[in-house]
Formats: structure tokens, C-alpha cells, sequence
């Protein structure tokens, strides 16, 4: 995910540490800030200095980072973005195969989360050349956090497809996801997405926009997903955007028909109260529940 810097007034920064330079012989995928700069950890200051091959989404944007960071890029420069990513990949593997300490940074954040370093990965676990990872920022895992929605199951989605038929079907798609949500987005395109989300899902699912994570002007707007269609219509978003979507509810099951289900099994060879325990935990009711009425079915039917 794309970032500039805004972040508040700086203090002095961490100063790179040999002892947390990167792995020789390995790919390391370094997090970087994804708006704050003193969120830089000190590995990722050693992995700047220390590393032979720094792999960037985006060279200027690294090299503007390192000066803020007030550090210089120590090994060979390339740029791996998602237009040359696969064939970048082999270059990094045979340098790392050579004993070389490969670094791969992205623009903000997390490496393959969105971002370059899938096909990177990929190509070196075929390869058996180790990877590893200097973890950090993440602006997915931030804005579950800040949502104040469930955390324990949720799943990432990315951008949307642009295109609107395809956007749609991709939302239908996601109409029965009762996991929480996280989505990037423009804030070109913000308004007219959450337009969508809203039309797919309705107005009162519970929503949250963030704009603008760990920045000066960071903002945590809550509210349902028509609320944020009607307050992005009426005004300009700015800045990086993460929304967070609460899943749909789980609809409540139905333990006559989790006993039916039971009894079927049941008629078919398998022991009843096995089955009972089987269905019941598939459909999250209790067992006792499910083996007593299917008893009870089973007496009534016979």
C-alpha cells in the first residue's frame, strides 16, 4: 500500500544495529512505516545498511525513507513491483543462493500483503532458499484493531476489481461472509464503493472508514455502511483508506433440523448419537440437544 510521510514532529530514530542485520544466504521481507516514521524498527534501519540486495516496490520512495530514516541504502538497489515481479524473482533467489543478504521492502507496510513478494516467496521456497521476515506495520491489522469489530475471524480483501460488474459479483459474493472484513480502496473511489457495499449488504451493517493510519490527520470514522455512503457524498476523502466491514450475521440454526439431519445419517448406518454429535457440532449447537430431539423424531416417526 502506497504511503507519504505525515507523521508528527520527529524525535531521534533508532540507529541501524549490526547485530539485527539481515540473514546472509536468505530473503528477508522487511515491514516499513505506513505513515509514521517512528514506527521503523532497528531491523529495518540494519536490513537498509547492512543488507547486499535491496529489493523496493518503488527506489525513490525507499532512498526518500532512508533519508528520513537518516541512514543510506548499503548494497545494490533494484526495483521489484508488480509489473516485474516474476522476473525479478530468479535474481533474487541466485543472489541469496550466492550467500547474499536479499532485503525486500515494499512502499508501506507489509511485503506480499497487497504488495510485491508473493511470486518473490514463492520462487525461493521451490528454490529451498530460506526466507524470513522482519515484521512491522500493517495497515490491515491496524484498522482491525482500531474497527472496535470482531477480530477473532476476519479475512483481508484487498482492492475490489474496478470494474463496476465485476465489483458487484465480487460483493454478492462476500453477501453470507460472516467474517469481519478489511478492504483497501482509493479515496477517488471510496464513496462510490461503500455506495455499492451498501446496496449489496444494506444500509445498517456496521462499517468502519479509516483514513489516514498513524498520520497526524489520522481519523476512525464508526458507523453503518449507509451512513459513511451518505457523509462520503457529501464530502471529500483524503488520504490512504482502510475499511472494515462487520460480517453478516450467522443465521440461527435450526436444532429440528440438525435432528433430521442426524437421523438421516443415522438411517444410513452411522450411530445416532454419533451423527447427533457430528451435526450439532457443524451447525454450533449442542449435542445434548440434537441426540434428545432426534430421539424424540425417531419415536414419533417409528
Amino acid at each position: 500500500m502506497t504511503s507519504t510521510d505525515n507523521s508528527p514532529q520527529e524525535e531521534a530514530l533508532p540507529r541501524p544495529d549490526a547485530a539485527a542485520r539481515p540473514r546472509a544466504g536468505a530473503i528477508t521481507l522487511v515491514a516499513t512505516p505506513i505513515g509514521n516514521t517512528q514506527d521503523a524498527s532497528a531491523r529495518l534501519l540494519a536490513a537498509l545498511v547492512h543488507a547486499d540486495v535491496v529489493a523496493a516496490e518503488d527506489t525513490r520512495r525507499l532512498l526518500a525513507l532512508a533519508g528520513r530514516l537518516g541512514v543510506r541504502v548499503g548494497g545494490r538497489l533494484v526495483a521489484v513491483h508488480e509489473h516485474n515481479e516474476r522476473g525479478r524473482a530468479p535474481e533474487l533467489v541466485t543472489a541469496a543462493q550466492a550467500g547474499q543478504a536479499v532485503v525486500l521492502v515494499t512502499d508501506a507496510g507489509m511485503p506480499s500483503v497487497s504488495d510485491p513478494g508473493y511470486r518473490v516467496v514463492e520462487a525461493a521456497h521451490q528454490a529451498a532458499v530460506p526466507v524470513t521476515v522482519a515484521p512491522g506495520p500493517s495497515a490491515v491489522l491496524t484498522a482491525l484493531a482500531l474497527s472496535g469489530l470482531p477480530s477473532d475471524r476476519f479475512c483481508f480483501e484487498g482492492f475490489l476489481p474496478r470494474r463496476p460488474g465485476e465489483q458487484q459479483r465480487h460483493l454478492r459474493s462476500l453477501a453470507e461472509e460472516t467474517r469481519t472484513m478489511v478492504f483497501f480502496e482509493s479515496p477517488r473511489r471510496v464513496h462510490e464503493t461503500l455506495q455499492r457495499m451498501t446496496d449489496t449488504w444494506g444500509k445498517d451493517r456496521p462499517a468502519v472508514l479509516c483514513r489516514e493510519l498513524t498520520k497526524t490527520y489520522e481519523e476512525v470514522r464508526r458507523a453503518t455502511l449507509g451512513q459513511l455512503a451518505r457523509d462520503t457524498a457529501a464530502e471529500e476523502v483524503l488520504g490512504e483508506v482502510v475499511l472494515v466491514v462487520g460480517g453478516a450475521s450467522a443465521s440461527a440454526a435450526d436444532p429440528e433440523a440438525a435432528a433430521r439431519e442426524a437421523l438421516s445419517r443415522s438411517d444410513q448406518g452411522e450411530r445416532l448419537k454419533d451423527a447427533a454429535a457430528q451435526v450439532a457440532q457443524e451447525a454450533g449447537l449442542r449435542t445434548n440437544q440434537v441426540y434428545r430431539t432426534a430421539l424424540a423424531l425417531r419415536e414419533a416417526r417409528d
